[in-house]
């Protein structure tokens, strides 16, 4: 197991191997395998590129994101332009369902709403708008429309895991509630963390994801 001083320098190595981040504008503080980022960046883009490259680190149990965008003056739009510039943006995804998708701005933080068949199409749409000039932050109220949900999706599901690591799904409960799957046990990094996670979201009918598993 990394000492917390040994995760703090593989964190800060990460942030500066990364092209797409400013590694001197986050601050790094490690604490029992919790990763705490601090700092301000001047886009929403890399705010997510830093917590994706943390997560790629070993030893990360838990990331607790203190960071807040500040745009410079050459990265400022309107809410108006954030708008349009979002909805040409669905427009030429082919994955997002743009008719189905609403947008909302308020001082550059963007909220997206409507209904989708599935969470991929809520993730690409989350996608499509974080790199926007101008945006500070994204929220998403997209909602996915209801399916019924197959008797056997548990075994589905855990089938899933196995064909992605047979190791890591030996360690792993998945528990279905209604269209709700709850994840449960251990696995070796947040990496894998996330992988179970989202084999669980592309079984048919699933709703809800409770991602409980740890990373040891």
């Amino acid at each position: 197991m990394k000492t917390d001083l040994q995760l703090k320098k593989d964190v800060l190595a990460e942030l500066e191997w990364d092209p797409s981040i400013n590694a001197s504008q986050v601050g790094v503080a490690a604490k029992d395998g919790v990763v705490t980022l601090t700092g301000h960046l001047d886009t929403y883009a890399e705010k997510h590129a830093v917590e994706r490259a943390v997560q790629r680190v070993l030893g990360v149990k838990g990331i607790a994101v203190e960071l807040d965008v500040k745009l410079d003056a050459g990265h400022k739009r309107s809410d108006s332009e954030i708008a349009a510039a979002a909805e040409a943006a669905f427009k030429w995804h082919a994955l997002v369902p743009d008719d189905r998708i609403q947008v909302k701005v308020e001082k550059g933080w963007l909220t997206l709403m409507g209904q989708v068949d599935w969470e991929y199409q809520r993730r690409e749409a989350e996608k499509a708008v974080r790199s926007l000039t101008g945006v500070v932050g994204v929220s998403i109220a997209i909602t996915l429309k209801p399916v019924a949900t197959p008797a056997n999706v548990s075994n589905r599901i855990r089938d899933a895991l196995t064909r992605h690591a047979d190791d890591e799904a030996k360690h792993i409960e998945v528990i279905v509630k209604d269209a709700k799957v709850i994840l449960r046990g251990k696995v070796d990094s947040w990496v894998e963390r996330s992988a179970a996670s989202a084999a669980a979201w592309s079984a048919p009918g699933v709703t809800g994801v409770v991602n409980e598993l740890t990373v040891y």
